[in-house]
């Protein structure tokens, strides 16, 4: 039998949200709501290579991994990692972009119920 991956294949691991939050729904809520506005200006932000791209990639991976967007965390940290390399870190932002737009929308239909 195969062992469960270790990141969860979906956009938000509400279980690991839950035990973030100490299962307060209203507390979830307003988390999920604080990161989706965070992550989409962050990403926005990100696109003009600014000089601290690298410092605000990092702080995105932290924000992720704590409301259990791990996709966005792992792709966060790649490009962090490729532009602390010196590494073109181009196609990673586009990844970046995409793994948020998937959060943010996650986020909205778990916000609608």
């Amino acid at each position: 039998m195969a062992s469960p991956p270790l990141v969860p294949d979906f956009a938000i691991d509400e279980a690991h949200l839950a035990r973030m939050t100490l299962g307060d729904r209203a507390l979830e809520r307003e988390v999920l709501a604080m990161f989706s506005a965070q992550a989409a200006s962050t990403v926005a932000l990100l696109s003009s290579w600014p000089a601290d791209a690298a410092a605000l990639a990092h702080t995105l991976k932290g924000s992720a991994r704590a409301i259990g967007a791990f996709a966005v965390a792992d792709a966060a940290s790649e490009f962090e990692d490729a532009l602390r390399d010196g590494r073109d870190a181009t196609e990673l932002l586009a990844t970046l972009d995409a793994a948020v737009d998937h959060a943010r929308v996650a986020i909205g239909d778990l916000l609608e119920r």
